[in-house]
């Protein structure tokens, strides 16, 4: 009896596991991307600050999302950080 009980529960835990990689690629070469033009904005002296900062806090938080598997929102604040990183090079 329990194994009828337990079966289901373990495929329902499995697909559940399985839905969470739908953005891990997207979010790794994303991070990857935004962190590299960072040290490039860094490297040319960029000026500006504010758009930096905002950039290095949304790269953060999107690295904390990432190793808690949250994929989706690693990704969309890995492009709003790029947005932030390319407006730092250009100055505002």
């Amino acid at each position: 009896m329990k194994a009828w009980i337990c079966l289901p529960l373990m495929a329902l835990v499995l697909v559940g596991c399985a839905g969470k990689t739908a953005y891990r690629s997207s979010c790794a070469s994303e991070l990857d991307a935004a962190w590299q033009e960072l040290d490039m904005a860094k490297a040319e002296g960029f000026s500006g600050a504010v758009s930096y900062s905002k950039a290095l806090s949304l790269l953060t938080a999107a690295k904390t999302e990432q190793q808690f598997e949250s994929f989706e929102g690693c990704t969309d604040k890995a492009q709003k950080a790029r947005f932030y990183i390319r407006e730092s090079r250009a100055g505002r």
